[in-house]
């Protein structure tokens, strides 16, 4: 019993491990995991497992195209364990309408058979009105929100796999600054999504320093034979806190000192700008006084200049005359004769 019972839990793990298409999982790579996990078995009855026993009741496929073979389920299987709940389908809907708008579309499809199996759970419970919860919820980002950059699914397969793996990938990137395509060796290090893009953070060739790389940018793929290299003492929480993709000015804050209008108080007394905010009202106005300790980055100050006519900024003086010199610009365009 206790035998009968061990291959049963290694089945129900390999079927964990095993991803699906168009992701891919080696046999020495799945032994070594089973090991991880406590179970002990040789390259010959791992083999058997897969192609005897599981690929006969499950849609498992062998990529025998090259040694060591790679296993990978077909594209729509899904297994369900355990089973979904109606809390967790709930909220699998919200997320997938908050996340479509910001990742690659080859990224949500990843997920679709999770999303499909939370709404077709709701449709399933029609009579206590949760089927209509898709229909009826939507998730909007605050701002413009842009559409997705294209991002090609060998691309984001090869690379969220490199970095996973640490192992070194071969690319060709179309430098935006340059306008040409570019050969690297990149050792990956982090992946962020910020807006509507995702960046890879990797350090190139035989530098040290990190760079970010727009994922739709990167033309072709690879694995690539150098050793993966990685960045002693990287921390992505502290990369990102640092201003890495707020264009930092300077690492030391800002006093910000601006009258608002009664509409941008409402919304900054709900969801403040800053922890360390006051909004304080202004005598015979109903405007009122903000002041707060924020990062001196050119994103806080492009979000100041879209309030427009809304915000007035007081200090720092650098902010205000940046302010000011692009409303006079926009002034005078609008002054300036057609042609």
């Amino acid at each position: 019993m206790s035998e009968l019972r061990d291959t049963l839990f290694r089945y129900l793990t390999l079927l964990q491990l095993i991803p699906r298409y168009p992701g891919r999982i080696a046999t020495p790579v799945l032994k070594e995991k089973l090991a991880e996990r406590g179970f002990r078995i040789d390259t010959r009855s791992l083999q058997r497992d897969l192609r005897d026993r599981l690929s006969v009741h499950f849609p498992l496929i062998c990529d025998d195209s090259s040694r060591p073979y790679r296993w990978y389920f077909d594209r729509d299987f899904h297994c369900n364990l355990p089973a979904l709940d109606v809390p967790s389908a709930l909220t699998l809907v919200l997320a997938e309408e908050y996340l479509k708008g910001l990742l690659p579309p080859v990224v949500i499809d990843q997920l679709a058979p999770q999303f499909r199996d939370a709404r077709g759970l709701l449709d399933d419970l029609a009579q206590n009105g949760l089927s209509r919860w898709a229909r009826k919820v939507r998730a909007i980002p605050n701002g413009k929100a842009l559409l997705p950059a294209p991002l090609s699914e060998a691309t984001w397969q090869t690379v969220s796999e490199a970095l996973l793996a640490q192992e070194a990938i071969r690319v060709t990137y179309l430098s935006r600054s340059a306008e040409k395509h570019r050969r690297y060796t990149l050792h990956p290090q982090g992946l962020v999504s910020r807006h509507s893009v995702t960046y890879l953070l990797a350090t190139v060739n035989d530098y040290n320093d990190i760079r970010q790389f727009a994922m739709h940018r990167i033309v072709d793929v690879e694995g690539s034979d150098a050793p993966w290299r990685e960045t002693v003492g990287f921390d992505l929480d502290d990369y990102i806190a640092r201003g890495a993709f707020g264009y930092l000015q300077s690492r030391e804050p800002v006093h910000l000192v601006a009258n608002i209008s009664p509409q941008t108080a409402w919304l900054l007394s709900e969801t403040p700008l800053s922890r360390r905010q006051t909004l304080t009202a202004l005598p015979d106005s109903d405007w009122q006084r903000l002041e707060a300790d924020i990062p001196d980055d050119q994103q806080t100050l492009w979000w100041l200049m879209g309030m427009g006519a809304n915000v007035d900024v007081q200090a720092p003086a650098s902010w205000r005359r940046e302010i000011y010199a692009a409303a006079s610009t926009i002034v005078a365009r609008g002054q300036a004769p057609d042609g």
